[in-house]
């Protein structure tokens, strides 16, 4: 293999590697982000974006899906519990909706929570990654609300258990 060859391979994995992160933005001085503390998540419902508040002036900003109409809330509220490759089992709402869902879908590509999950308070809610990437940036869930899978690990590595969410519209 020639050196160019490799040189060529570098670059394309360093590319690859910027494409597939997570957009980095400073906020600017009049930001209302002001109010929250390094460490917290703020959830912008009609945004449909989560919002990592990772240094003093840093927020790390991912495109999610959030609850469709008459599902969407907002509040405070903290992760409760991270669980890589869960099950799901449906609730009962949503399996009234489609009785047609098994009472368990085990981890894996068909799973609706994708790769992982953060739960919120008492586990009604979560931050989890998703099986439909292309709901991503809609009005989708039950009140969950969806990241993409290689987004959701990437936040999952930077929060811990307790960590602060606050969801507004």
């Amino acid at each position: 293999m020639g050196s160019r060859f490799l040189l060529k391979i570098i670059l394309l994995v360093i590319l690859l590697a910027g494409a597939a992160a997570p957009s980095v933005a400073r906020p600017p001085q009049s930001s209302s982000l002001g109010e929250y503390s390094v460490g917290s998540i703020i959830i912008k419902t009609t945004e449909r974006k989560l919002l990592f508040v990772s240094g003093v002036n840093d927020v790390i900003t991912y495109k999610i899906a959030v609850g469709r109409q008459g599902r969407e809330w907002t509040g405070s509220t903290s992760i409760s519990r991270k669980v890589l490759n869960p099950a799901w089992a449906p609730p009962p709402n949503i399996r009234k909706d489609n009785p047609r869902l098994p009472a368990l879908v085990s981890a894996g590509p068909g799973n609706p929570l994708g790769v992982a999950v953060l739960v919120l308070g008492d586990g009604t809610y979560g931050i989890h990654g998703t099986n439909r990437p292309e709901t991503i940036g809609t009005f989708a869930s039950y009140g969950c609300f969806r990241m993409y899978n290689k987004d959701i690990l990437d936040l999952f590595s930077r929060v811990a258990i307790g960590t602060s969410v606050t969801v507004v519209p």
